[in-house]
């Protein structure tokens, strides 16, 4: 079960943090793969990583929030594989202040980034998809597109609420050429921008309060859910948001 040989995945946002666990990941299933971020030289080095896991890796620079950018990627990585089974749709970003000083750059940056990007390389990857037949397309959402947070992140949350539904409207919409589409909603997992922070003892009193598993994230305990949705196995399984939090939306 969930054998991905013979597949290729493309993911965006896998220079760095869950992006680059989550493309190991489908690697480690025998996937070939194409990763997608703004820095190129971070890019190669991750690929190289990859590769030594026994498959091909095609390193591909994109800014996701532009059409042009992203048809070209595409482009590229048709012409190396000839095909995409699978789109990890991981970039993101966001920008934090209190609701009332919360600025229109700030705003814009965050939607662009975290909302409108994932519609735009869906929408290019599907139409190769929708030639083959066959498509698994994986949104990252968060747990904070399912409620709202004491962290000031106001643009974050409105982002990836929209992902959580423009999944969704997407999965509606492409049923019909046997293309699938989900969500993931991390909760708490440490990158290098955030481990430090999560490390903190405020931040533990705060987890072990919030989070009823009492604790963040580890690494690679996202990587079940993508695998899973990435795979044959989950042919039926279309516009659902998995949540992978240690249980803090429950409360």
């Amino acid at each position: 079960m969930f054998d991905l040989h013979g597949r290729v995945a493309a993911v965006t946002g896998a220079s760095s943090g869950i992006g680059v666990q989550m493309a190991k990941a489908l690697a480690g299933q025998g996937a070939d793969l194409a990763i997608m971020a703004r820095r190129k030289e971070k890019l190669d080095e991750v690929a190289e990583e990859i590769r030594a896991l026994g498959v091909r890796c095609l390193a591909v620079q994109c800014d996701v929030t532009s059409t042009e950018s992203i048809k070209n990627a595409v482009g590229e990585i048709v012409k190396e594989y000839g095909k995409v089974d699978i789109l990890l749709n991981n970039a993101g970003n966001a920008h934090m202040a209190p609701f009332l000083d919360y600025s229109d750059e700030g705003w814009e940056s965050t939607i662009a980034v975290d909302l409108t990007a994932v519609f735009k390389v869906a929408r290019e990857f599907a139409k190769v998809m929708v030639k083959n037949n066959y498509g698994r397309i994986i949104n990252t959402a968060s747990m904070y597109g399912l409620v709202g947070a004491t962290a000031s992140t106001v643009g974050y949350q409105a982002a990836k609420g929209g992902v959580v539904n423009v999944t969704r409207q997407m999965a509606v919409e492409l049923a019909q050429y046997n293309i699938t589409v989900n969500a993931i909603c991390p909760g708490f997992f440490p990158t290098p921008l955030t481990k430090s922070a999560l490390e903190s003892p405020e931040w533990k009193t705060y987890v072990k309060a919030m989070v009823p598993m009492n604790r963040n994230g580890r690494d690679g305990e996202l990587n079940p859910a993508v695998v899973y949705l990435a795979s044959d196995e989950a042919s039926y399984t279309t516009g659902t948001t998995t949540v992978v939090d240690g249980g803090y939306t429950c409360m």
